[in-house]
């Protein structure tokens, strides 16, 4: 039943094997399988050594399997422990796992139900269930006990408007906006990795957690232990990975809009930004600027010269980002190559068609590894040699016509077994050109993310949102639990992506407040599809299709009054970029989420952990964004443990209390910590 294999635990009963192996410092990996033996596929983990490892195995007579149910930890008198630092993992004879801290505090408890449970039940709930399928694969459902008093946050990118998660059901699944990064951190003192890529869901009910597996031939689980929010992250970080430095230019100001047609557009844009003293340090060119999909290089008709649009940017200390799309269209040049060479997403029934955008497309797989190796050398010809530093990696959940994850398979396996791993291959094909190409610290915009993206230079932004308060309320969340899943580098589409009208003064005011919020994000950027667009019947891009490109979308847009605005946020922006500099390296040492809630920093004030609409940015500055429409002052919560300035008016607080403060709309309320200067005001 026990078994002791080195600094690995293993239990076996019937076709059921389970391994737990220390995984890094006061942390544990625990793999089940009905297999013959495990797989080596670690998904999001690094390797990690761990000194600390102690294994206890006691063995004496058995109970009956529904007696041992019963059972409490100390009356068990058969079991096997394994302990590694602040965690310990324990089975009874039954084969149920208990975690524990230190302290001998329940962490965690698999929920077994068996009818002597309750007699009045006729229940026969495993906590480990795998059902077989086709060959060795399995759908697996693992529930664990639910406690009360327990808040759960992180988890990744979730269109509601919670940041404790706890009471959600959440799909395991990537959609437009949608990014499941499967990492938990809870209140009890434990982090949770969820280390499966199949597509799933996870109810953390009142009554049970349940985390399912649709295919998989392995259950594999990562669970540390700490005694703050910040040990706990920056362990798994250790685990996972953590970003690159940021580059400067990711600091400061982006620029972009649905879409720039010409090469022209995009120098005009950045030429007034330069004579009007702005700052910019990012422009890009948005979809559709190529010859096909799935060609992967500039329309001669709209961009003639881009080495020489590139190299003007570059003297205005501009870095060009490209969008690229991971789509093939049945028309492009590579198509029938890259059909031949295994490189394209495969279906299991039906036309092998995964988008339709202007035509016929297939997304390219990179779960294989050659097909990365493929379309970077076409971006490094048509693009990097151009001078292109930057991605726009869209589209990268994929987006399908229908999300029929079980018609799609990829060189890995089928979309249902590793599908939410492919927006982390995605990013690995282009970090990996990039860093042969000698590039020390790359960064790629992508529409998505999965656990361990972040290693590959992931800057994930929450897709085509819409624009209202709503929507920048979800946001700001969405963010804040992003980054409490690892994903230190997020941003949004300040304004929101689709909805917004240019002409209207809602649209604007909510422009100004999501612009505000911007300022203080990891990224600063500026996109959105505006309205009214612009004459379709000019639009013609070289045979493809017919395409908008929406109205103008640049801080001079909107009038001198909002004008004035955003300038005074250009300016502010570049005044603490040597804070953000900081917070960055953070990131890329410690792993660091470079804006968090409060629960982060002051996690021994219990009410930090039930705010969701204020965050710390670094260490040193709390935001408390205006998020609610024709609003105009906001109350706002100082954490207990330090003193508190109001950035703006200089009043002093002390923590521990609820304070409204004035917020007129050019205005975000920013308070510093225990005497902390930035140079907020100009």
């Amino acid at each position: 039943m026990f078994k002791q294999k080195g600094k690995k635990l293993l239990y076996s009963y019937d076709n059921e094997k389970v391994m737990v192996e220390g995984w890094g410092k006061d942390s544990l990996r625990v793999r089940v399988t009905h297999n013959s033996d495990f797989k080596d596929t670690d998904w999001a983990l690094l390797p990690q050594e761990s000194t600390d490892v102690e294994i206890e195995i006691v063995e004496s007579d058995r109970a009956d399997t529904d007696e041992l149910l019963e059972m409490s930890l100390e009356e068990d008198k058969n079991y096997a422990e394994i302990r590694n630092g602040k965690i310990r993992a324990r089975f009874n004879s039954a084969g149920v796992l208990t975690f524990k801290n230190e302290k001998g505090e329940i962490l965690l408890k698999e929920n077994w139900q068996r009818r002597k449970d309750d007699p009045s039940l006729s229940l026969m709930k495993s906590g480990r269930e795998m059902k077989p399928q086709e060959g060795e694969n399995y759908k697996a459902v693992f529930r664990f006990l639910a406690f009360d008093e327990e808040k759960i946050y992180g988890m990744g990118q979730y269109q509601h408007n919670y940041l404790n998660q706890k009471g959600c059901n959440l799909e395991l699944a990537h959609r437009n906006s949608q990014a499941s990064v499967p990492f938990m951190l809870s209140n009890k003192g434990y982090g949770f990795l969820w280390n499966n890529p199949a597509i799933g869901s996870v109810s953390f009910a009142k009554n049970g957690t349940e985390w399912l597996a649709k295919s998989t031939k392995q259950v594999d689980y990562w669970i540390t232990a700490g005694d703050t929010p910040a040990e706990i992250e920056e362990k798994y970080a250790d685990a996972t990975g953590k970003v690159p430095m940021m580059p400067d230019y990711g600091m400061g100001f982006w620029q972009c809009k649905l879409r720039y047609r010409t090469q022209e557009e995009v120098l005009e844009v950045a030429r007034k930004h330069k004579e009007l003293g702005l700052p910019m340090d990012v422009i890009v060119i948005d979809f559709f600027h190529w010859t096909q999909q799935g060609e992967y290089k500039f329309d001669p008709e709209c961009w003639p010269d881009p080495e020489a649009m590139i190299d003007e940017l570059n003297e205005m200390g501009i870095e060009v980002m490209v969008s690229v799309w991971p789509t093939v269209d049945y028309r492009s040049e590579n198509f029938e190559e890259m059909m031949e060479k295994g490189y394209l997403v495969r279906t299991e029934r039906g036309v092998r068609v995964t988008m339709q955008m202007f035509g016929q497309e297939v997304f390219f797989d990179p779960t294989n590894p050659e097909a990365r190796k493929y379309v970077w050398n076409k971006i490094k010809k048509n693009y990097w040699d151009k001078g292109v530093k930057i991605f726009w990696l869209d589209e990268a959940e994929p987006e399908y016509t229908e999300y029929d994850f079980d018609n799609y398979r990829y060189y890995l396996g089928s979309d249902l077994e590793v599908g939410n791993i492919y927006p982390v291959k995605y990013a690995k094909g282009f970090y990996d050109g990039m860093k042969e190409e000698g590039m020390e610290n790359p960064l790629n915009l992508l529409r998505c993310a999965w656990a361990g993206s972040q290693r590959y230079g992931a800057l994930v932004w929450s897709g085509d949102i819409d624009s209202t308060f709503n929507s920048l309320q979800r946001q700001l969340r969405a963010g804040l639990s992003m980054g409490l899943a690892g994903i230190p580098w997020v941003t949004t589409d300040i304004g929101g992506f689709q909805g917004g009208n240019i002409h209207d003064e809602d649209f604007k005011k909510l422009l100004i407040r999501w612009f505000e919020f911007g300022c203080f994000s990891p990224v600063f950027r500026l996109h959105g599809y505006r309205m009214p667009g612009s004459d379709f019947e000019n639009d013609m891009i070289s045979g493809i299709g017919k395409l908008g490109s929406g109205a103008e979308n640049e801080v001079w847009s909107y009038g001198e009054k909002y004008f004035k605005i955003m300038k005074k946020y250009l300016f502010l922006r570049e005044r603490i970029r040597p804070y953000i500099s900081e917070q960055m390296e953070a990131a890329h040492q410690d792993g660091t989420p470079v804006i968090r809630p409060l629960l982060y920093d002051f996690p021994e004030d219990e009410s930090s952990w039930d705010v969701d609409d204020q965050y710390m940015f670094g260490p040193d500055l709390m935001v408390a964004p205006v998020i609610e429409e024709e609003s105009y002052e906001r109350q706002v919560y100082l954490p207990k443990g330090a003193e508190w300035k109001n950035a703006w008016t200089e009043e002093r607080f002390t923590g521990g209390q609820i304070i409204t403060v004035k917020a007129d709309l050019d205005t975000i309320p920013l308070f510093l910590k225990d005497g902390a200067e930035l140079p907020i005001k100009a």
